[in-house]
């Protein structure tokens, strides 16, 4: 398995604190069977800032069994190492394409184990609350979407692959008010 990260805090290697940090921390995940994105935010003095994003990435020519393991054991290693309080997911939509949708369902329901081993509540959200919630209309783009994912989060550069966008636009989703948080996001341009 591959993992691109970007980290607010560098890549050092020293062992993880396992010391719980102040300010809630949302983990959001866009599920898929050859990348699953995740996107840790934070609040921090009142705004929300990325930890850490990436993808954990699976080969297309290996067994789904091993690459459920593989993307299994990297979200799992990602909560052991910043344990977040909640588990966020966009709810899946089924197209036109069933095998696609299986793929992705089944990448979601390892997310879900995750979650349950490590005793996170998960919540849920549609596709069209995302992009409401990160952009005001429902019906945004994926280009609005991220660019409002940059802002938000007060990022130099759109989180890149897309998956990464995606999963920190479901965690800005739950801090916005999912799941019983109040708190409005907050341009962090400043």
């Amino acid at each position: 398995m591959t993992s691109s990260k970007r980290g607010a805090a560098g890549s050092s290697k020293a062992a993880p604190d396992r010391r719980p940090v102040p300010g809630r921390l949302i983990l959001g995940v866009d599920p898929g069977l050859a990348r699953m994105g995740y996107g840790l935010i934070r609040e921090t003095a009142g705004r929300w800032r990325m930890v850490e994003g990436g993808t954990l990435s699976t080969p297309a020519g290996m067994p789904v069994e091993k690459r459920l393991v593989m993307l299994f054991e990297g979200l799992r290693a990602l909560v052991e190492k910043h344990r977040p309080q909640v588990l966020a997911l966009e709810q899946l939509f089924f197209s036109k394409n069933v095998t696609t949708g299986m793929a992705v369902g089944q990448a979601r329901g390892v997310a879900v184990l995750v979650a349950g081993l490590a005793d996170l509540p998960v919540f849920e959200y549609r596709p069209a609350e995302v992009k409401q919630a990160v952009t005001g209309y429902g019906q945004a783009d994926k280009g609005q979407v991220q660019k409002m994912v940059k802002l938000l989060l007060g990022l130099a550069e759109t989180p890149k692959p897309d998956d990464t966008a995606d999963a920190l636009a479901v965690a800005l989703t739950h801090a916005q008010g999912g799941g019983g948080w109040q708190g409005k996001i907050q341009d962090n341009r400043k």
